[in-house]
């Protein structure tokens, strides 16, 4: 499926854009190909304003038996309350609502970057043994016939605050077609439906920080937002909408490890850390 054009359009506040993603009328210009899942490439219109957006349904989900309570779209909006409680906003601005098929995920679509914008490089596989400057080394990756690369990321800080991002969500599923460089500069992640898990479940191909330091940056932010998660507070209320009593506790714990432990966590070794297909 081609990539949907832009709309010119005024810049609207994160307001707004709930606003319009929320009360907008959608409609499904097609279906995204190769997705695991149902998901739509949409119009959503409002007050003059209109937007393409993403539209998962939850009829087009297909059952996990690993995650068996809730629904891959209510993950999807948790992740991105989480995001947004963080202030770096890595998750596009995205609701639960009604649609053309039933209550579902619709989601802010991201365009990549301008014209005369260079996409960053954030994965790569390379000779050797070491990522060389400016990369991070995630481990070696079988690349047929025998052989072998490995696997780096990009020691990138926009990379460094989604990797505590998804420690804190329990992000099952850190594909690299799941990072989007947008205009201005700016990384978003998608794709949030396998996240919040009781039990540890993090996959992910940005294991380049584990057992480092977490940044000063990333203590206070997560200082914040153990704050915002205490009982009876609006971000807990709205959470407690979206994922179980059991899921909204081990969120909680996964804060409170990461600002005692102070470093990026560790691969468990209890299950392969990298997910598959790995983009």
């Amino acid at each position: 499926m081609p990539a949907p054009e832009r709309i010119p359009s005024r810049s609207l506040t994160d307001t707004e854009l709930l606003t319009l993603l929320t009360e907008g009328a959608i409609t499904v210009l097609g279906q995204v190909v190769g997705a695991s899942n149902a998901v739509l490439h949409c119009t959503v219109a409002y007050d003059g304003e209109e937007r393409t957006c993403a539209y998962k349904p939850v009829a087009g989900e297909q059952p996990l038996w690993d995650f068996p309570d809730g629904t891959l779209a209510q993950r999807e909006a948790a992740a991105y309350e989480i995001s947004r409680a963080t202030g770096w906003d890595l998750v596009p601005p995205t609701v639960l609502r009604e649609g053309p098929y039933g209550q579902g995920m619709v989601q802010l679509w991201i365009d990549g970057p301008e014209d005369g914008e260079d996409a960053p490089e954030l994965l790569a596989l390379v000779e050797g043994e070491e990522p060389g400057d400016g990369w991070k080394a995630v481990g070696f990756a079988d690349v047929g016939e025998g052989k072998t690369a490995l696997l780096v990321h990009a020691d990138d800080a926009r990379l460094r605050r989604l990797a505590v991002l998804d420690a804190v969500i329990n992000n099952g599923d850190r594909k690299g077609g799941h990072l989007l460089p947008a205009p201005g500069g700016r990384l978003f992640g998608i794709d949030h439906g396998v996240t919040f898990n009781a039990d540890d479940k993090l996959r992910t191909l940005l294991w380049g920080w584990a057992g480092e330091p977490l940044t000063e940056e990333a203590l206070a932010v997560l200082g914040r937002l153990a704050a915002e998660l205490a009982p009876d507070t609006a971000l807990a209320t709205r959470m407690a909408e979206l994922i179980t009593a059991a899921e909204l506790e081990a969120l909680r714990e996964r804060v409170d490890g990461l600002l005692k432990g102070g470093v990026h966590p560790r691969p468990s070794g209890q299950w392969p850390p990298i997910p598959w297909p790995p983009v």
